[in-house]
C-alpha cells in the first residue's frame, strides 16, 4: 500500500481548491466490458493560482487527453490509474478532455460505474466519480453537468441521467440510441449518476405549490412495477410535507428513482436521479413486512429531502458530512412521526441510537459527529454521523423553539443555496436568527463519547421547595480537550402523588418544560411544591445522554402506569426489565437457579391488557432489551451465554404467566380483511407478533399448535415472518415445515428470501453457526450481493450475540473468514461487516482473546483494503 493510500486526511489541512470546474460534459458509450467515456472539463484557475493541476483517479485506463482541443503528447502530463498531473498548467481558463475506458461488468466494488443484473448504474459517493474520469473529486468543486449516454437499444432501452432530459434519438444503422441530460444546478461529483438498462416504469405527475409540473418516475426490473405503489405514494407525501413544513419545493421537471438489487448503501440522493437498493422501493403484502413499508417510506423521504439539505446546499468537505446527513435524518424522522405515531417513532429512533451509536461512542471506533481526521471516508458513514447528528439538530430545535428554529433554517437556505457549507456556517444561521449564543452548543460536534448525566433530587416539604441538581460527566477525550460541560436541554415534568403533572413555577425564571444545562454541576429550584413529586426527566429523550436519576422500582412502576410522556413511560418499563435481566445475568454467571420477579411480570401483563394504549405502543413497552443492549449496559467482562439465559428466563416467565391472555390476543388481533399498511394496522400486527413470540417461549403444552396455526394461516408477510421466527427460534415441531413452505413460496423473490436467511442465522441456539455456514452454500446465496451478505452473515454477527461471541471462538473465526473473502471484491461491504468486532474488548477475557486473534488474522491478510485496514487498526489500537 502506497504512502498516499495510508495518508491521514485532517480537517486542519483543508485548503480551498486551486481550480474550479464550472462545467463538465460527458459522452458515455456504454458496453458491458468496454465502456468509453469522453469527459470535457472547463477549468478555471483561482486568482493568483500558480499550482499545477492534479486530478483524482481510481483504477482508470486513460486512452487520450486533449488541452483546448489539441491532443497532448505523453511528455505534457503524468498519468497513472489514480492520478493525473498537467505539467504546464495554463493560467487562463482552459478545457481538458479525457477519454477513459471502463469495464462495468467486472466492477464488483459497486463504486463508480458498474453493471447490476444487466443494468448499468453508478455510485459516486463518497469518491466514486474518480473511477469514471479524472476530476477534482471533492465536494467543494461544484459543476453544471451535461451528459450524453449512448447504448445498444436492445440491451438498454432506458437511458437516465441527472437533471432534465434534453434530447434523445437513434443512431441510424447501428442498433444504438442516445439520450442527453442537463442538470442546471451546480453539484459536486459525488452526486453524478446515470442508469441504463431494461427497466419498467411507474409514472405519476406532481404539481408544486408554485405551479411547476413535475414528472415522477420509478424504474424497476420488468415485472416488479406492481410493487412500487407504496414508494410512489411515499414520494408524493414527502414532496407535499417538505413544502408545508420546511417551505421547500422541487426544482426540476422530472424526479426519477431507480431500484437495483446490487447496491452497497440504502440509497443515493443523486440530483434528480435517486438510485436505491431495491429493498427500500419494492413492497407488497406478499413479500414486505410492516417494518419494510416503514423503511421504504422513510428512505424515500430521506433521499428526496436531500434535494435541498445535501444537493442544493452540500458540504464543503467530508468532515462536514453530518451537515447533510444528520440534518436530513432529522427531517425524515419528523416526516415519519407525522405520517405515523410520533411516540412510537421516537422510541424506535432511540432504540436505534442506543443499539448502534452508543456502542460506537464507547469503543475503538468512536469519533466526533464532525471528525477531525480520517484515513478512509467510507468508514465514516456511521451511526454517529447520522443518528447522533440528527439528535444534535433535535436538541437545537428544543433549545430555540419551533419558530426560531424555522427562522434559522430558512436563513440557512437563503444564505447558502448553491454553495458547499460548513457546520460553523450552519450554526451561525440559527444564532443569527434567534439572537442566541450557540458557541457552547456547537461543542456537540467536536467531541466523541456519550455524556453521563446524574440527577439528584432534594425536597424540602416544609418550605415547599424542590431542588434538582444535575452533574455532567463527559468522555475522557472531551475532558482532555478542556471541555467539561455541554449545553444540554432536559425536557421534564413533575408527577404528583395522584399521577398527574404538577404546574411548574421555576424559582430561577427559566422556560417551562425545559431545563438548559450549561455547567458541569447545576441546580434548579421549584417553589410551592409541598408533596414530594416524582421528576420525569429527559422526556422525549431530549438529549443523547445516559441518565442516572436514582429512581426506585416503585418510582419506575409509577411512571410505567402514569407518566404523561409516552417516551418516559416506555423508558420506565425498559429500566425495570433491564434491572431484572441484570439480576438474572449475575445469577446465571454464579450458576444459580434463575427465578423471575413476578411483580415485573405482572406489571407487563397489565400493559398487555390495557386497551387504553394503542397496539404499537404496547408492543414497544413489552419488547425486552436485546442481547446487545444488555451487553452495552454491562460494559465489561461480558458473558453472552449468561445474557441469553437471563433473557430466555424472563421471556418464558412472561409467556407462562400470561399464556391464556397471549393466546387470546393472537386470535383476537388476527385481521383477515384486506391488507392495509397504515400505522394502526401495522401496530395491531406488531402486538400480535409479540404475543405469539412470548407464547412460543412459554413452553406451555398448547404452544406448538398455536404457532402451527399461525404458520399455516398467515395472510401477509408480517404475520408469516412472525410465525416463522417463533417456530424456528423456539425449535418447535412446525419449524421445518415453515422453512420449507416459506422457501417454496418465496424462492424466486430475493428480498423475501433475505428474511428466510436471517431467521435461521439469528436463532439463539448453538446450531445457528453450523446452519449459517451451510447456508453460504445454498443456491440462493450470493457472496457479492450486499443484501444477501448482510441478511445472513451480518445478521448472524449482529443479531445473534451469544453465537457470534461463542466461548470457543468459532463465531469470530467464521465472521473473520467471511470478511477476508469479501474484502478483495467489495471492500465497503467487508469493512461494514468488520465493525461487528468494535466491542471485542468488553467480552470476558477468554472471548476477548479469541476475538483479538480473529482481528489479527484479518490484519495479517495480504493486500488488505484501505477500508478494512482502517477499521482493524482502530479496533486493535
Amino acid at each position: 500500500m502506497s504512502s498516499q493510500e495510508n495518508a491521514i486526511i485532517r480537517l486542519e489541512d483543508y485548503r480551498a481548491p486551486a481550480f474550479q470546474i464550472p462545467r463538465i460534459s460527458l459522452d458515455v458509450h456504454l458496453a458491458p466490458h468496454d465502456t468509453r467515456i469522453t469527459a470535457t472539463l472547463e477549468i478555471e484557475p483561482s486568482s493568483q493560482n500558480r499550482s499545477a493541476l492534479i486530478l483524482d483517479g481510481d483504477g482508470l485506463a486513460l486512452l487520450e487527453v486533449h488541452l483546448n482541443g489539441e491532443r497532448l503528447d505523453k511528455d505534457s502530463y503524468e498519468a497513472s490509474p489514480s492520478r493525473f498531473e498537467l505539467k504546464q498548467t495554463p493560467q487562463a481558463p482552459f478545457t481538458l478532455t479525457f477519454v477513459t475506458c471502463l469495464n462495468p461488468e467486472a466492477n464488483s466494488t459497486l463504486m463508480g460505474l458498474y453493471r447490476s443484473s444487466g443494468t448499468y448504474c453508478t455510485q459516486c459517493e463518497a469518491e466514486g466519480f474518480r473511477r469514471i474520469t479524472y476530476f477534482l473529486d471533492r465536494p467543494d468543486v461544484l459543476s453544471i453537468y451535461t451528459t450524453r449516454i449512448e447504448a445498444n437499444e436492445a440491451e438498454a432501452p432506458v437511458l437516465l441521467g441527472n437533471g432534465n432530459p434534453v434530447e434523445h434519438g437513434q443512431i441510424e444503422g447501428t442498433g444504438r440510441h442516445y439520450a442527453v441530460w442537463h442538470d442546471p444546478h451546480p453539484k459536486p461529483a459525488y452526486l453524478f449518476a446515470l442508469v441504463a438498462g431494461k427497466l419498467a416504469r411507474l409514472t405519476e405527475s406532481f404539481t408544486t405549490r408554485s405551479g411547476r409540473a413535475v414528472e415522477l418516475g420509478i424504474y424497476v426490473e420488468p415485472g416488479k412495477e406492481h410493487m412500487c405503489g407504496w414508494a410512489m405514494d411515499s414520494l408524493r407525501r414527502s414532496m407535499i410535507w417538505d413544502e408545508e413544513v420546511f417551505g421547500l419545493e422541487y426544482d426540476l421537471d422530472v424526479f426519477n428513482i431507480v431500484a437495483v438489487s446490487d447496491f452497497n448503501m440504502g440509497a443515493m440522493e443523486n440530483k434528480g436521479l435517486n438510485i436505491f437498493n431495491d429493498k427500500y422501493v419494492l413492497a407488497d403484502e406478499e413479500t414486505a413486512t410492516d417494518q419494510d413499508y416503514a423503511h421504504v417510506e422513510a428512505v424515500i423521504a430521506h433521499e428526496y429531502f436531500h434535494n435541498w439539505t445535501g444537493n442544493r446546499i452540500t458540504c464543503r468537505d467530508w468532515f462536514q458530512l453530518c451537515l447533510k446527513e444528520g440534518l436530513t435524518v432529522f427531517r425524515d424522522q419528523e416526516f415519519s412521526s407525522d405520517m405515523r405515531s410520533r411516540p412510537v417513532k421516537r422510541i424506535a429512533d432511540v432504540r436505534l441510537l442506543r443499539s448502534h451509536q452508543f456502542p460506537e461512542d464507547a469503543g475503538p471506533l468512536a469519533h466526533p459527529v464532525r471528525p477531525r481526521a480520517y484515513k478512509e471516508i467510507n468508514n465514516f458513514y456511521t451511526a454517529t454521523v447520522y443518528e447522533k447528528g440528527a439528535e444534535i439538530i433535535r436538541m437545537l430545535k428544543t433549545l430555540l423553539g419551533a419558530e426560531a428554529f424555522r427562522k434559522g433554517f430558512d436563513l440557512y437556505v437563503e444564505r447558502h443555496d448553491g454553495t458547499a457549507a460548513t457546520i460553523e456556517e450552519f450554526i451561525a444561521c440559527f444564532a443569527g436568527a434567534s439572537g442566541r449564543d450557540l458557541t457552547q452548543f456547537a461543542r456537540w460536534y467536536d467531541h466523541p463519547g456519550t455524556p453521563r448525566l446524574r440527577a439528584d433530587v432534594h425536597h424540602d416539604a416544609e418550605a415547599g421547595r424542590l431542588t434538582l441538581t444535575f452533574t455532567q460527566e463527559l468522555s475522557k477525550a472531551a475532558q482532555d480537550a478542556g471541555c467539561n460541560a455541554f449545553e444540554i436541554p432536559v425536557s421534564f415534568g413533575l408527577i404528583g402523588p395522584d399521577g398527574r403533572d404538577l404546574p411548574l413555577e421555576r424559582g430561577d425564571g427559566g422556560p417551562e418544560g425545559v431545563l438548559v444545562l450549561t455547567e458541569q454541576r447545576q441546580s434548579f429550584t421549584f417553589e410551592g411544591i409541598f408533596d414530594k413529586p416524582l421528576p420525569s426527566l429527559l422526556r422525549g429523550f431530549s438529549a443523547p445522554v445516559k441518565l442516572e436519576a436514582g429512581l426506585t422500582p416503585a418510582d419506575l412502576l409509577m411512571m410505567l402506569r402514569k407518566d404523561s410522556d409516552p417516551f418516559n413511560r416506555w423508558q420506565a418499563g425498559q429500566d425495570l426489565a433491564t434491572r431484572e435481566l441484570m439480576r438474572l445475568y449475575e445469577e446465571a454467571r454464579r450458576g444459580g437457579t434463575l427465578a423471575c420477579d413476578m411483580a415485573l411480570v405482572n406489571a407487563l401483563g397489565d400493559v398487555l391488557g390495557n386497551e387504553d394504549l394503542d397496539h404499537a405502543f404496547r408492543a414497544q413497552i413489552l419488547a425486552l432489551p436485546g442481547e446487545a443492549d444488555l451487553a452495552r449496559d454491562i460494559g465489561s467482562n461480558v458473558d453472552t451465554d449468561a445474557i441469553l439465559a437471563a433473557r430466555k428466563t424472563l421471556r418464558q416467565a412472561i409467556g407462562r404467566q400470561h399464556g391464556a391472555l397471549l393466546a387470546d390476543m393472537v386470535i383476537r388481533l388476527d385481521d383477515s380483511g384486506p391488507f392495509r399498511p397504515d400505522a394502526a394496522s401495522a401496530g395491531q400486527r406488531a402486538l400480535k407478533g409479540l404475543c405469539l413470540s412470548y407464547a412460543a417461549a412459554s413452553g406451555l403444552p398448547e404452544t406448538p399448535e398455536l404457532v402451527a396455526r399461525a404458520v399455516r394461516s398467515a395472510g401477509n408477510m408480517t404475520d408469516r415472518l412472525a410465525a416463522l421466527t417463533a417456530a424456528v427460534h423456539e425449535g418447535l415441531p412446525v419449524a421445518e415445515e415453515a422453512l420449507l413452505s416459506f422457501e417454496a413460496r418465496h424462492g424466486g423473490h430475493a428480498l423475501a428470501m433475505d428474511k428466510w436467511f436471517t431467521v435461521q442465522a439469528t436463532r439463539p441456539h448453538p446450531s445457528a453457526l453450523t446452519t449459517t455456514d451451510s447456508l453460504t452454500h445454498h443456491a440462493a446465496f450470493d457472496w457479492f450481493n450486499p443484501n444477501r451478505v448482510r441478511a445472513l452473515i451480518g445478521a448472524f454477527a449482529t443479531g445473534n450475540q451469544s453465537q457470534f461471541a461463542r466461548a470457543d471462538g468459532a463465531g469470530f473465526i467464521f465472521a473473520a473468514e467471511a470478511i477476508k473473502r469479501l474484502d478483495p471484491k467489495n471492500p465497503q461491504v467487508a469493512a461494514r461487516l468488520l465493525t461487528v468486532f468494535r466491542s471485542w474488548k468488553a467480552y470476558e477475557p477468554g472471548r476477548a482473546a479469541l476475538a483479538e486473534a480473529a482481528l489479527k488474522s484479518i490484519a495479517a491478510q495480504p493486500d488488505l483494503s484501505r477500508d478494512c485496514s482502517d477499521i482493524v487498526e482502530r479496533c486493535l489500537a
